[in-house]
């Protein structure tokens, strides 16, 4: 793969993360979820500022994102490395979105739209387990953090097994870095005791 193609897959890949779903979505209703609950602009908190149907519109274009970005990388990339590589900048772009200063999600749902194209049976997995444990402790935040090292747990023994190759498990131990990475403040609540429990208000 060439430099531009890198190039060129980087940066849609982050331009599309960085479309900055929940604050398009809140303008709807007159709302900005960046102004309650976490400040961010993910599936989440637009549950908690802007409501079921709305945060499932939310939820659909992060994934979306997440999807587009993986796609497009591939096309214009002439190696398996260029639907990973996107989907990776996809994340990160929704996290850090150039189009709101730098802020943004926490990734799960734009990083689990990227892998469903690059690891479909590992996001099928994760979704059972953070189901799971959102069901029993409704902790999101708990059930993302999981989801995120499961992907890649799971891409680690699909590469070992000859299923898929180093390029898919590559980006999903990536995009899971980040994810947990953007968690962090997340980690210092939940080992002090403090993590806000969906639907606690």
């Amino acid at each position: 793969m060439s430099g531009v193609e890198i190039l060129v897959a980087a940066v849609v890949g982050y331009l599309i993360g960085a479309i900055p779903s929940g604050v398009l979505v809140g303008r709807l209703r007159g709302v900005d979820p960046r102004a309650s609950g976490s400040g961010r602009t993910g599936t989440t908190n637009a549950l908690r500022s802007l409501g079921p149907r709305w945060a499932v519109a939310v939820a659909a274009m992060d994934v979306g994102k997440g999807i587009l970005a993986v796609a497009i990388g591939a096309a214009v990339a002439s190696s398996a490395w260029g639907g990973p590589l996107a989907g990776l900048a996809a994340v990160i772009g929704h996290v850090r979105s150039v189009f709101i200063g730098f802020g943004g999600g926490r990734g799960v749902a734009t990083g689990g739209g990227a892998m469903l194209v690059l690891v479909p049976l590992g996001v099928l997995v994760a979704l059972l387990e953070m189901g799971f444990i959102v069901w029993r402790t409704r902790l999101v935040s708990l059930g993302s953090l999981m989801a995120a090292v499961t992907v890649p747990l799971v891409a680690a023994a699909l590469y070992a097994a000859g299923w898929i190759g180093i390029e898919p498990l590559v980006g999903a131990a990536a995009i899971g870095v980040v994810v947990v990475v953007a968690h962090a403040d997340n980690i210092a609540r939940l080992r002090a005791g403090t993590e806000r429990r969906l639907g606690s208000g």
